[in-house]
């Protein structure tokens, strides 16, 4: 699994929904000099943990704009896929309401690029290709600021949802510390003490808690 933390993130352009639109090449560039994004993967449409997680996203979404981060899903199936789940109802399996950005990644190559593909392409005894494991996306998030590199992400395995609330607590992390130039502890959450990343500020910090 790549460590893709420090890096830019993997550019791309492709299909997206957007509240229940279509577009076209749709990239994260768009985002540089703006907004932070918070970028994951789930596995497919019209399943059972993925609509728990994306409709969290979308009931965060207040939360989200207040911090000036853009929220953006992706997963290996077609745009007719997400349009056909985001117009039908929750009561019926959908997602409709959610009006952020999801991605087709139907080639698999941005999942590819970002490493959370369940399983790899290879050849058989026949030189034949075939693919070992799950032709979907782990549950990847990925956290990038507004130059486009990656600060934070986490990789989830199929059956394990994520914490939308951690996803805005590494968010408040990261702009904390570019605001302020201070560095985090453990469990820090919003109004808490920081602490600055020098001998003196960590023993101030020890010192008062």
């Amino acid at each position: 699994m790549a460590v893709l933390v420090g890096k830019k993130a993997p550019y791309f352009e492709a299909d997206a929904v957007i509240n229940g639109a279509f577009e076209e090449k749709f990239s994260l560039q768009q985002f540089i000099g703006k907004k932070h994004v918070v970028f994951f993967f789930y596995p497919l449409d019209f399943t059972f943990v993925c609509p728990t997680e994306i409709i969290a996203f979308q009931d965060k979404m207040e939360a989200f704009e207040k911090r000036n981060v853009a929220v953006v899903g992706c997963s290996i199936d077609s745009k007719f896929s997400h349009w056909a789940w985001v117009n039908t109802p929750r009561e019926q399996g959908g997602i409709q309401g959610v009006k952020y950005p999801l991605v087709s990644d139907l080639t698999k190559t941005i999942s590819a690029n970002y490493d959370v593909l369940a399983g790899e392409f290879t050849y058989n005894e026949d030189g034949e290709m075939e693919f070992n494991g799950d032709p979907v996306a782990y549950r990847g998030l990925f956290l990038i600021d507004k130059q486009g590199v990656v600060r934070h992400q986490i990789v989830n395995d199929l059956p394990l949802g994520r914490s939308i609330d951690e996803a805005l607590r590494m968010i408040d992390a990261l702009q904390h510390f570019e605001e302020n130039g201070e560095v985090c502890p453990a469990n820090w959450k919003q109004g808490e003490d920081a602490m600055m990343a020098t001998h003196e500020g960590v023993s101030s910090y020890l010192t008062n808690h």
